[in-house]
């Protein structure tokens, strides 16, 4: 069950249909690498995306939790927004991101842990609504481990614009997300699906003017995110299979954000 295969056929990590274990995309539904070197009918059983989607929320939801724990006499409850906000010292301490942090501690990797933290409950609620909503989509198209590198380029991209704009103190993994719908709008032009690239653009921008209507979004996160990913996804390129290098980088990002985290606590 644990073993590689190396011939034979093996069940797409995208569509489930049978496919042969070397064949560098699926002729049912086009995800590429369908056979992940031999290695899919051990990790498909995570979904399309690897348990990216899992990481991503198990790790959000756990920091938030560390920040309400952290200083639970400051906790804020003024707005609806703000249900259940850490205080401002917890996410300074925990890594959030901004122009005090940044420019003001010298703290520069919190452009990465950012991305983790959230300011309230419903905050957390639609980002990791929207997480598994787009991820999924992203890793079929790109594979997981360019999922995971446009998650991270559009998170340092998202953070450093907001710092750079004066945000004396941002964070949320909206920047990220506005990064995925840029990957998916390149996507959909590279790949000639006009529909998908269309959805995508239409729900940034929905999203973007819903952030100018309501107070305190950081719109500059979400566009540095959405530039960022679209970078991303234009130097990555989906109709180019994916490779151990990618695989390699991916790893990489999510040891250096984990790391980027647990810097931020212990220099606090």
């Amino acid at each position: 069950m644990f073993e590689r295969r190396k011939t034979g056929s093996v069940v797409c990590r995208s569509c489930g249909r049978l496919v042969g274990v070397t064949e560098e995309s699926c002729y049912n539904c086009g995800a590429w690498n369908p056979g992940l070197w031999g290695f899919a009918p051990l990790l498909r059983r995570l979904g399309y995306d690897l348990g990216f989607v899992q990481i991503v929320t198990y790790g959000c939801v756990g920091l938030y939790l560390a920040t309400l724990l952290y200083d639970p006499a400051n906790i804020r409850m003024d707005g609806m927004m703000s249900i259940l906000s850490p205080s401002t010292e917890s996410l300074l301490v925990f890594g959030g991101s901004g122009t005090i942090p940044v420019f003001g501690f010298g703290r520069w990797w919190t452009v990465l842990s950012a991305a983790w933290l959230h300011g309230g409950a419903l905050h957390i609620l639609f980002n990791m609504m929207w997480i598994r909503q787009l991820a999924p989509v992203t890793a079929t198209l790109y594979g997981v481990s360019r999922l995971i590198i446009i998650y991270t380029v559009a998170s340092i991209t998202g953070f450093v614009l907001s710092s750079v704009a004066g945000i004396p103190l941002t964070l949320g993994a909206s920047a990220p997300l506005f990064g995925l719908f840029g990957a998916l709008f390149w996507a959909g032009r590279r790949t000639g699906s006009s529909e998908l690239g269309r959805q995508a653009m239409i729900y940034a921008v929905i999203l973007l003017i819903f952030g100018f209507l309501w107070p305190n979004v950081d719109n500059y996160a979400h566009i540095g995110g959405f530039v960022g990913g679209l970078a991303a996804a234009y130097l990555l390129d989906p109709l180019k299979r994916e490779t151990v290098g990618t695989m390699i980088i991916a790893l990489v990002c999510l040891l250096v954000t984990a790391l980027s985290v647990l810097v931020s606590i212990v220099t606090a």
